[in-house]
């Protein structure tokens, strides 16, 4: 049996042990032991109980071993969080789904669409387009337009930004939109935009909002935007694909840029995490909005957030005008925050890092997947994890 797996605890919760120990040889095999990825922290459970907790490989380049608390940059898989604060403004009466982002955001009142910079959108940005990405933002890295290469020319998503949010919103507002609101889907930074909506709505920096209203309320201990002195001894490094098809150091744990002051308070990927701390966030959505006695939104809530929300029911492939993103576009929907499966209902997300979640509300599963490579579509490990999984699933539960 490979290490990590309780054997008695998977069967008793209806998953095959060994089904599930050959999917963690095969990520041992297909991707530490080739070299492909640096290491991997894995771990799955059902209703709630741990089944399975592996950690491989070298946590530094240096050579020291994955140890089970390591933290890393989970990039995107920030934005659930930002989506979740933002959520539960709504609840507490002070936004709308519907309320234009203008505003609250009043630098964006005259915003206009296309190159030119002419065209006036045909709809206002409202907040739900934020959540879903139908804004009309995008992200420098999907080097499709002349529109992203401005975003790129002004860093707009760099992780390291030495602005405030103010600078932020300032310098975007300076930019036409790809397309009018609610006509295309694009991944983008539009929950970059959602989290500085939090700060003023909240009149907190979204570092203090989440540490006291999310992240202290659900025992996250580890989850953070700026890594400190007495906890850089977990940091991992972070590798990148070279061009010959091997790793190489992005950015060093021991001196990460996520220790750095002054930087852009990112609710779209600016977060530090660890397995145990998601796993907390992941269990209070399972959930339906609480954990430990602690309630965070509704469970009406947490159902509208994982069902699709996209214009008309449709999905990604026929909406999105995206090259890059985190996730597939046939049979997926976006709710307010993550994608979701139309026929599966599970719903994901995961950062550039190739960290991921995922949660199956039918089948009561969590599945999280941490590593520190880019970029993450380099390997088609995410699917390999889903199908896995799914595939040990011996006693099947109905919704």
């Amino acid at each position: 049996m490979v290490d990590g797996i309780d054997g008695k605890a998977a069967s008793a919760a209806g998953m095959d042990p060994d089904r599930l120990g050959a999917l963690v040889d095969h990520l041992d095999r297909t991707y530490l032991a080739s070299g492909k990825l640096p290491h991997m922290q894995l771990l799955l459970s059902r209703d709630e109980q741990v089944l399975l907790s592996v950690v491989r490989g070298q946590a530094r380049a240096s050579g020291e071993v994955l140890q089970a608390d390591a933290l890393y940059r989970i990039a995107s898989m920030t934005k659930p969080i930002t989506s979740v604060a933002f959520m539960m403004l709504v609840e507490a009466g002070k936004v709308a789904l519907d309320t234009p982002v203008a505003d609250i955001i009043p630098e964006f009142a005259d915003l206009r669409v296309g190159q030119a910079n002419r065209a006036k959108p045909k709809r206002p940005m409202l907040m739900i387009d934020l959540l879903r990405h139908t804004s009309g933002l995008t992200y420098g890295l999907q080097r499709q337009t002349p529109i992203d290469a401005r975003y790129r020319k002004l860093g707009l998503d760099e992780f390291q930004q030495p602005r405030t949010s103010d600078r932020f919103i300032a310098d975007l507002a300076t930019l036409p939109l790809e397309f009018s609101p609610g006509d295309k889907w694009n991944y983008s930074v539009s929950t970059d935009v959602l989290g500085v909506v939090v700060e003023r709505l909240s009149g907190l920096d979204l570092e203090t909002y989440f540490r006291s209203r999310i992240l202290d309320p659900l025992g996250m201990v580890d989850t953070t935007f700026m890594l400190p002195d007495d906890k850089a001894h977990r940091m991992t490094d972070a590798w990148r694909l070279d061009e010959g098809g091997g790793i190489s150091v992005a950015d060093l744990g021991a001196r990460s840029g996520w220790r750095r002051t002054g930087r852009f308070l990112s609710g779209g990927g600016g977060l530090v995490s660890s397995v145990a701390d998601y796993h907390r966030f992941a269990r209070m959505l399972l959930r339906g909005g609480e954990l430990d006695g602690v309630r965070l939104l509704t469970t009406e809530t947490v159902d509208q957030m994982r069902s699709n929300q996209l214009p008309g029911g449709g999905d990604l492939s026929s909406m999105s005008s995206a090259m890059f993103s985190e996730a597939d576009y046939q049979g997926v929907g976006f709710g307010l925050g993550f994608a979701m499966g139309l026929q599966t209902h599970e719903y994901y997300w995961g950062g550039v890092f190739s960290t991921y979640f995922w949660i199956d509300p039918v089948e009561r599963l969590i599945g999280l997947f941490m590593t520190q490579h880019l970029p993450s579509g380099t390997y088609p490990v995410r699917a390999q994890l889903r199908a896995g999984v799914a595939d040990a699933i011996m006693m099947r539960r109905t919704a």
